[in-house]
């Protein structure tokens, strides 16, 4: 078991289409302890209580990921009930509510674009700021956090989420670098293929890009699944020497220009609205 004796913290599993869910459930196969957290909204619907159980009857802590003293009060709670300082940390959060409320990337509202860079990407910094004065993270540690590739190319109905992104993706380097130098602690992104999670199949025209990345990537999207198993990876001792990295997780979309499964698939799209 690659995760056996270590402990960790993981945010935002919602329900089983959640990469959160399917990561606590490995990393409990694998030996790991740890707590769950979610938004306050989030554990109103219940459902984390049942992934807890799941996972040896996991401590389950509410947080407000964009208030301070939420993120202290989850990371005190943490190191009471697993015994000290964390081996992973995995940030799985992200949400806007100008893609929510239909409003176009050139009409966005302010206040809403603020909401979504604090609860998407300032969480992050905010998670790692708190670990960092709370000396929470043991040697060699690692914290991963969730990512697209519309923090690098644009998706237009990505809209601020692509800003977002971009964002989150900074921190890491940002943080990785003092982490790494201090505290011999990772901190890396992964860049997953689109996933049919609750909050990626809200975005406007998701079922069609969600076949176009399919089409175009040599192996395919990367599952939920898949995505999990990538991070415990990065949990684990044997990925001790990556941090501040990118790393893509999608099937080799990342890297492909052409395929001519995506004629094929705009053909037969042509081809069903015809008759």
């Amino acid at each position: 078991m690659i995760l056996k004796g270590k402990k960790g913290i993981i945010f935002g599993a919602l329900n089983d289409k959640s990469i959160a869910w399917q990561v606590a459930l490995k990393a409990h196969e694998q030996g790991a302890e740890f707590v769950l957290t979610n938004a306050p909204i989030a554990m109103r619907m219940g459902e984390i209580n049942n992934l807890a159980a799941n996972c040896g009857n996991a401590q389950v802590i509410s947080c407000d990921v964009s208030k301070t003293e939420d993120m202290e009060n989850l990371v005190e709670k943490s190191m009471e009930i697993l015994g000290g300082q964390v081996d992973f940390v995995l940030h799985s959060v992200g949400m806007s509510l100008n893609i929510r409320k239909g409003r176009d990337y050139a009409d966005v509202d302010y206040k809403f674009m603020h909401d979504t860079l604090d609860i998407s990407s300032i969480s992050f910094h905010r998670l790692m700021q708190t670990l960092w004065k709370k000396d929470a993270m043991k040697d060699w540690g690692s914290i991963v956090a969730l990512t697209y590739i519309g923090a690098q190319r644009v998706f237009p109905d990505y809209h601020e989420m692509g800003d977002a992104k971009s964002l989150l993706e900074s921190y890491a380097r940002g943080f990785g670098y003092r982490f790494g130098k201090e505290k011999k602690v990772r901190v890396n992104t992964i860049s997953q293929s689109p996933t049919k999670t609750t909050a990626g199949s809200g975005v406007k025209g998701f079922g069609d890009f969600f076949d176009y990345a399919d089409a175009l990537s040599p192996l395919g999207n990367a599952s939920a699944d898949a995505c999990a198993e990538y991070c415990l990876s990065l949990f684990s001792d044997f990925t001790r020497m990556v941090t501040m990295q990118n790393l893509f997780h999608d099937g080799g979309f990342s890297n492909t220009g052409f395929s001519y499964d995506v004629f094929k698939l705009i053909e037969n799209k042509n081809e069903g609205g015809a008759e």
